[in-house]
C-alpha cells in the first residue's frame, strides 16, 4: 500500500462533504504532476485528507475506491481523476506549521511543493503525522 496527501479548500470540497458523501470522485485537478500522482495510486491505497486556504491542515484520512479514470469536468480530456472513500477522522488535525516544524518532515513534498494539490507520503512521513494525529 502507498500512502498520499489530497488538498481541497474547505469552501469548495469539505473534510464534512466527504463525510457525508462517503465515496466521490477527486475531480479537477489540472496538474500534470498531481495527474501523474493520481495515475500511480492504487485501490487500497490511503491518503490525508488537507484542508487548504486558511486552515492548512490534515482533517482525515481516505482510501481510494477506484483507481485513475478520465475526469468528466476536463474538456481537454487530458487529466483523470480517481474515487476515495472517508475512512476516519484524524483526532487531532495536524496542522502544516506542526509539519514544517517536524526536523524528520522537512523533505516532505507538501513542504517542498507547496502548491502540489496531490503528494506522495512516505511510510515514514505518514508513521509520524499519524502519531501526530493521534492515531
Amino acid at each position: 500500500m502507498a500512502y498520499w496527501l489530497i488538498k481541497s479548500e474547505p469552501g469548495t470540497w469539505s473534510w464534512d462533504d466527504q463525510v457525508k458523501k462517503g465515496t466521490e470522485h477527486w475531480d479537477g485537478v489540472r496538474n500534470y504532476q498531481a495527474n501523474n500522482n493520481m495515475k500511480a495510486m492504487k485501490k487500497g491505497d490511503q491518503a490525508f485528507f488537507y484542508h487548504s486556504v486558511n486552515e492548512k491542515q490534515i482533517v482525515g484520512i481516505v482510501e481510494v475506491a477506484k483507481e485513475h479514470y478520465p475526469d468528466h469536468t476536463d474538456k481537454s480530456g487530458r487529466f483523470g481523476m480517481v474515487d476515495v472513500k472517508a475512512l476516519k477522522p484524524v483526532p487531532t488535525p495536524v496542522t502544516l506549521a506542526a509539519i514544517k516544524a517536524h526536523k524528520d518532515l522537512q523533505d516532505m513534498a507538501l513542504v517542498r511543493q507547496s502548491r502540489l494539490s496531490v503528494c506522495p507520503v512516505s511510510d515514514q512521513e505518514w508513521k509520524i503525522i499519524s502519531k501526530m494525529s493521534g492515531l
